[in-house]
């Protein structure tokens, strides 16, 4: 069986949404989707540990790392598209024709674990926002976020822009309820527009690099760069030079123009964090349930604990969905096995609600935040196994054509590839010697 001949990944939704022949605003009107769904990804509840800690800690200093993190998960994202557009296969269907099947197993299995480690962070998020909105033992909120599962199919089965609109709707929901909450904070414009800019000090001090790395190292999420290269494909362009590059230029913009909300929304977390906690002397907050309960009593805004928390609970249940899809990519791209899109998001949740209840059951609602921390550690792990591939792939001549990375772009992803490798793994290595100690 050639390449050409293999059926595409989420084949019910392959092509099935068509490109207007003219018009920049309607072109760009029918590409924008796929962005929004990779998007949540960055601004999921295992991200806001480190916004939360990094805002109270050291006031608006980590805004420039925010950034940084940012603009490097922008080019990953456009190479995604890249791949996507010009082979016509997803970044795990290629891994599977250039790699023997062991290690496509292996990339498979790695890539599994860090979609449930990823939905584990996801779902606490989604309970613990239930919980603190309606009162509900924690337990109820974890059983109670697999429901989510039966809307992503409900809505699938209606068509892609169904599942697109619903995203797009929960990101807004994250960003208003942000703009509210620095509209509540009453945070320094100048202090604000100084933490963009770069910091020696960062690298100076050990526990504020710390802080830095966990942002950077918790920013890009291994299997967005295998959903992004498979759902841009939803889109039915003509199988031309020209059409793909149009293709290409449109699916960028609508990455960028979404990653910018998620930039948004991580240094909302960070600027309310720091209006809040750290010039009011909470220095210490770094947990979810802390920064919830101290919000509404320090800013003297009744609503703002709950529109922090309805905030959390879109930005929990906008991830969830994302992570399903993508644990039915990569099983598919690696393994060309087909599962009924019910029995892989039913699959994916359950290996996330499993290890959430037995620690709720067995450790107490307190090991939530563990176990969120943990799951960072397990996507950091894995995060060298999709960049790496990435940027060979895009690099190569022989499977990109004329769509191959120019020089420039081919040393600005190495650049990037390593950076992420390297602060993971350091990462990785100090989280272990915490637990040591």
């Amino acid at each position: 069986m050639t390449i050409l001949d293999r059926k595409p990944s989420l084949s019910e939704v392959h092509r099935t949404i068509a490109i207007p022949n003219q018009g920049f605003w309607r072109k760009l009107l029918a590409y924008a989707g796929p962005g929004y769904l990779v998007s949540v990804g960055y601004m999921d509840p295992g991200n806001w540990a480190t916004d939360l800690a990094g805002g109270a800690k050291f006031g608006y200093a980590l805004l420039s790392v925010i950034l940084l993190s940012n603009l490097m998960a922008v080019l990953l994202q456009a190479l995604c598209v890249r791949l996507g557009v010009a082979t016509g296969r997803d970044l795990a269907q290629v891994c599977r024709d250039r790699f023997s099947p062991k290690i496509n197993f292996c990339l498979w299995v790695l890539c599994e674990i860090a979609i449930a480690a990823c939905d584990l962070a996801e779902l606490l998020g989604s309970a613990i926002a239930i919980q603190l909105l309606f009162g509900l033992p924690l337990i109820w909120g974890v059983c109670i976020t697999a429901l989510d599962v039966i809307v992503l199919l409900m809505l699938q089965q209606k068509g892609f822009r169904y599942v697109e609109a619903l995203v797009i709707m929960l990101v807004a929901t994250v960003g208003i309820c942000f703009a509210a909450e620095i509209l509540f904070s009453k945070p320094d414009t100048g202090g604000i527009l100084f933490g963009y800019a770069p910091k020696l000090a960062i690298l100076q001090n050990p526990e504020m690099l710390y802080i830095a790395i966990g942002i950077l190292g918790a920013t890009v999420m291994p299997h967005n760069l295998y959903l992004h290269s498979a759902i841009v494909q939803t889109r039915a362009w003509e199988a031309t030079p020209k059409k793909k590059w149009e293709a290409i230029k449109f699916g960028t913009i609508d990455s960028t123009v979404a990653l910018s909300f998620a930039l948004f929304i991580n240094s909302a977390i960070l600027i309310v964090s720091a209006a809040t906690f750290h010039f009011s002397g909470y220095q210490d907050v770094a947990e979810i349930q802390e920064a919830y309960k101290l919000l509404s009593p320090l800013l003297g805004v009744s609503a703002a604990s709950a529109i922090f928390g309805l905030a959390l609970l879109a930005s929990g249940q906008s991830s969830t969905l994302t992570a399903t899809l993508a644990g039915q990519v990569v099983m598919e791209g690696f393994l060309n096995l087909r599962l009924p899109p019910w029995l892989r998001r039913l699959a994916t949740r359950f290996l996330a609600i499993i290890p959430a209840l037995i620690a709720i059951v067995y450790f107490g609602e307190h090991s939530t935040s563990n176990l969120i921390v943990l799951s960072q550690v397990i996507l950091s792990l894995q995060l060298p196994f999709a960049v790496i591939p990435l940027v060979i792939f895009t690099s190569d001549r022989r499977l990109m054509g004329e769509f191959v990375n120019p020089k420039w772009l081919k040393w600005m992803a190495w650049a990037i590839a390593f950076v992420i490798t390297s602060l993971n793994l350091w990462l990785l290595w100090q989280t272990f010697l915490n637990w040591l100690h």
